[in-house]
């Protein structure tokens, strides 16, 4: 009896570890499943590389040209091509800085200096050559003064720079002989600083407006126009009248000269003196 029951429990002891086997090894694999669930996978990500640095575009320097020239103009009816130069300017917002009218028997003409903003210069030309006048002349110059202009201004910076340490130092100084130093040295930088800047604003002008002298004339035909005399009683009064003051003039002129006639008598007084003792120490004279 102890046999067979030992024998059941053995067979039930196996039993039992044969079903309990494979949930062993479901509960190893669930675990290492786990386990790769926590643990992350390390993965290689590509990362793009950085954009390559901007390129800096240089500045670009705008160009600084001083434009002016001269033209003369022949026309048959001067008025009305001065009033058509008149609208031509007065529409491209230009002015004039000189303005004469000469007359003479032979010819009229105007002679302007005309002042026109540089991006109509050449409108303007176009617009003379385009009338009906007659071009005697033409001569248009162009000059660059783009060095002179950066020249100019990297100095004034340089300068204010100077002038804005100067006065830190003036703050700073520690005795009269010091603030005396100073300020000579802030007021040449100030004269220096005004001569740039009036400088630049001359050629800013020159480079904003150009400058055109033109020459408008218009021939005449030739009159012949005598002399206007006056009557001849007005002539004989004016002939009497000259001759008078004339005289006059002759008597002051030779009273002025009473120095030499006194030096001059002198002279013929000692001449005759001298003379007159010669003749008496001739001999055979008593």
């Amino acid at each position: 009896m102890k046999q067979t029951t030992t024998l059941l429990l053995l067979a039930l002891v196996m039993v039992t570890a044969c079903h309990q086997s494979p949930n062993y090894k479901s509960n190893e694999f669930a675990d290492l499943s786990m386990e790769e669930e926590v643990i992350p996978i390390t993965r290689q990500v590509s990362v793009p590389p950085p954009p390559p640095p901007s390129l800096q575009t240089p500045e670009v320097v705008k160009k600084k040209i001083i434009k002016d020239g001269r033209m003369g103009m022949k026309v048959r009816n001067l008025e009305q091509t001065k009033d058509r130069v008149d609208s031509l300017v007065k529409s491209l917002d230009g002015y004039y800085s000189n303005e004469s009218l000469n007359n003479s028997d032979w010819e009229s003409s105007y002679n302007l200096t005309v002042r026109i903003p540089a991006a109509g210069f050449e409108t303007f030309i176009l617009a003379l050559e385009s009338g009906n006048g007659e071009i005697l002349y033409k001569e248009v110059d162009a000059r660059d003064v783009t060095d002179q202009f950066i020249d100019l201004e990297t100095r004034l910076k340089n300068k204010r720079a100077y002038l804005q340490r100067y006065n830190d130092l003036l703050k700073k100084a520690r005795n009269v002989k010091e603030i005396l130093e100073i300020q000579e040295k802030i007021r040449r930088l100030e004269e220096e600083v005004e001569s740039t800047t009036g400088r630049l604003k001359y050629l800013g002008d020159q480079v904003k407006y150009s400058t055109l002298r033109l020459n408008i004339l218009k021939q005449k035909d030739f009159k012949y126009t005598p002399n206007k005399r006056d009557k001849f009683s007005e002539s004989i009064k004016q002939s009497l009248s000259k001759g008078w003051f004339g005289f006059v003039d002759f008597i002051i002129w030779v009273v002025k000269l009473w120095p030499f006639w006194i030096i001059a008598g002198l002279i013929i007084y000692v001449f005759k003196r001298i003379r007159r003792k010669r003749k008496a120490n001739k001999p055979g004279k008593k």
